[in-house]
């Protein structure tokens, strides 16, 4: 036999025996639970990204994550941002743990104490907002579970969280220079965390500054000076997209992708001031509404050791199925004193199955101890239960959603289509599955208009 021949079966062969010269996700080390990296965005909706149909903005990271990855159609938060935090870090509805707004009750079991038990490294960056308020006392990122954390919107930090930002590290404000962008102060204190972590499974939870008011030139504006909000947010929901890909490159520069989550939501629909053109649609956010852009949210999950990719999926997600997910992700057992409202969609990320969901179940009562009658936020309480294509609302009221998004119309209650009276028995059977009132608030606050 030909010398080259002969030497090119024998490399062949070892490369076959390896696997690695063909399994592109040999880097895995099946002994070590997946690292996970969730990002959850500040006042955006789904329709402003490309991956939902959006041409207005670009997030070019964002949706080649989606298309390598499963995107899903049917996520929802709750409508404002402190009650979607409650309940993504503690797999609960908010009806039975939510007290009032920037708040997370004392003692409450999150996702970050999960880690902590299966002996992750664990760090958070960006926006707290959990610390209580004047009515109720709240919990400090170093009782969530969290061994280390940067954050904006702590009991020492003041205003700004963009320009010249005020920011706590572990107890300490730091000190920044004037041009400092907070954006990016988090997001290189998690890398950093991530690159002296990256021999150990780690846990990173980012709930971004991005892309709230107030509406500013990002660093990669091109008129810094710039005052259109519109303009503003088109570069602020760029720049996010930004970090998204840099976190993403920072773990590929590990080599750390085929041990890793990396799951990216936001925390409620785009704030009222901002419209978006979308489907031949101007659609204005309805952050802090009911209605379906108050509340649908982009959700994209990004796991290529499964080999699964390119998905759109129709389960639904309710943000109290981050939890259970998570577990589902590592392998972890929940205590079991520990109640969640959640069901695990990791098998659908990993294509191994579909979610048992067929309802999102939804309470909100944002500021029950709110005084100010015209608080911009400020909300009645309100439950409502929804599918794919029907929204019940406590009240009675039914909405097909497919022809009323904006709900405009309840649809009447004698309806006689089969389907529609199917609908509103199952959403019913999901509203009477859970307490009328919040289960932490006094009766004298329930319904105060």
């Amino acid at each position: 036999m030909n010398t080259y021949f002969h030497f090119l079966l024998i490399v062949l062969g070892g490369c076959l025996a390896l696997t690695s010269c063909t399994n592109p996700s040999s880097d895995k080390d099946d002994t070590r639970p997946p690292n996970v990296i969730l990002i959850m965005a500040d006042d955006v909706g789904f329709e402003a990204f490309g991956s939902y149909g959006s041409t207005q903005y670009k997030t070019p990271n964002l949706d080649r994550l989606a298309r390598e990855g499963v995107r899903f159609a049917h996520a929802y938060s709750n409508p404002l941002c402190t009650p979607s935090r409650v309940s993504i870090m503690t797999g609960k509805s908010n009806v039975r743990n939510y007290v009032d707004f920037g708040a997370l009750t004392p003692g409450q079991y999150t996702f970050a104490h999960l880690f902590e038990e299966a002996g992750y490294a664990t760090a958070i960056a960006g926006k707290w907002q959990l610390q209580g308020s004047n009515k109720v006392a709240g919990t400090l990122p170093a009782e969530s579970g969290f061994d280390t954390y940067r954050l904006w919107h702590t009991p020492n930090t003041a205003r700004p969280r963009y320009w010249t930002p005020s920011i706590e590290q572990d107890g300490r404000l730091l000190e920044l220079s004037d041009d400092a962008y907070g954006p990016d102060v988090f997001t290189e204190y998690l890398i950093q965390f991530m690159e002296a972590n990256q021999d150990r499974p780690f846990f990173v939870y980012y709930p971004m500054a991005l892309v709230h008011d107030p509406f500013l030139p990002t660093p990669a504006s091109t008129n810094r000076e710039e005052e259109d909000i519109q303009q503003n947010f088109v570069d602020m929901v760029g720049y996010m997209d930004d970090i998204v890909g840099r976190i993403e490159r920072a773990v590929n520069e590990m080599s750390l992708a085929e041990q890793t989550v990396l799951i990216f939501t936001s925390d409620n629909g785009t704030h009222r001031n901002i419209v978006s053109e979308f489907e031949g649609q101007e659609i204005r956010g309805a952050k802090a509404t009911t209605i379906d852009y108050g509340n649908h949210v982009p959700l994209i999950a990004y796991a290529p050791f499964t080999g699964y990719q390119g998905e759109v999926v129709d389960d639904l997600v309710d943000f109290s199925d981050f939890l259970p997910t998570l577990a589902d992700i590592i392998g972890a057992e929940l205590p079991d004193s520990i109640q969640t409202d959640g069901y695990s969609f990791w098998p659908v990320i990993s294509g191994e199955g579909a979610s048992p969901r067929e309802w999102v179940y939804t309470y909100y009562y944002p500021r029950p101890y709110a005084e100010r009658l015209d608080h911009p936020f400020r909300h009645f309480e309100v439950r409502f239960a929804q599918d794919q294509r029907y929204k019940l609302y406590g009240d009675g009221r039914l909405f097909d959603l497919s022809m009323d998004i904006m709900e405009g119309t309840p649809l009447p209650l004698e309806e006689g289509s089969a389907e529609v009276a199917a609908a509103r028995l199952k959403l019913q059977s999901a509203l009477d599955a859970f307490p009328e009132h919040g289960e932490m608030l006094p009766d004298s606050v329930h319904n105060r208009k």
